[in-house]
């Protein structure tokens, strides 16, 4: 039976590693993947694929792409004022009886993150952390199978990470592009994995340090 899965912002890096997952793994021959974003031009050409150009920022959009899917990954931070780009994608999942969603966000919203890499990463991105702490209540309140991913401050190593969870306090600074791919995977593979969650994933070896590792 074949799954339906969608990912958007599919230009974004992570997306692309999650993209590259699913049609080169053979676990992931029954997917069919769907993916949206601005500019259609730069998504790959598979007889599995089928690429949407629209924006989050607009319902009609977002509602034609969600419809069919059994699983939507959305491979953006949502930092807008009202957090609509998240609404958007609830309303819609909600209307066309989708269930599973996976979201990205950041790390810090819920003041998890000790110690002086903490201190650094709120004047950093605090402007940015209302609204990403918003997108992960939306989800929870909404009803739907979610996993919201706090993502930490990226590079470009290798899988290497620990999964925390919420109301943890986060485990490592830095953690790697293939990483989160790698929990996004898994998920797609088991959607009870980490359902009805928010969790934090990091590369364990980085706790204690002060600014990231690139």
């Amino acid at each position: 039976m074949t799954k339906n899965v969608l990912i958007m912002a599919a230009n974004g890096q992570i997306s692309q590693l999650v993209e590259e997952g699913l049609l080169n793994g053979s676990q992931f021959s029954d997917v069919h993947l769907t993916l949206f974003a601005r500019r259609k031009s730069r998504l790959a050409s598979n007889s599995r694929v089928t690429s949407i150009t629209g924006s989050l920022d607009n319902p009609a959009d977002v509602k034609q792409a969600i419809a069919g899917q059994d699983i939507v990954f959305v491979g953006v931070v949502d930092h807008t004022p009202d957090n609509h780009q998240t609404q958007n994608v609830v309303d819609a999942m909600k209307a066309a009886g989708v269930q599973r969603l996976i979201y990205a966000n950041v790390l810090g919203i819920y003041d998890e993150v000790p110690g002086a890499y903490g201190r650094w990463n709120k004047s950093a991105i605090g402007s940015g952390l209302a609204s990403a702490l918003r997108s992960d209540q939306i989800m929870e309140q909404s009803g739907l199978a979610y996993t919201t991913l706090r993502l930490p401050w990226l590079n470009d190593r290798e899988i290497k990470y620990e999964i925390t969870h919420k109301d943890e306090q986060y485990l490592g600074v830095s953690g790697s592009r293939k990483s989160i791919a790698d929990v996004v995977l898994q998920i797609i593979a088991d959607p009870d994995f980490l359902k009805n969650d928010s969790v934090g994933i990091a590369d364990p070896a980085t706790q204690g340090q002060t600014r990231p590792v690139y």
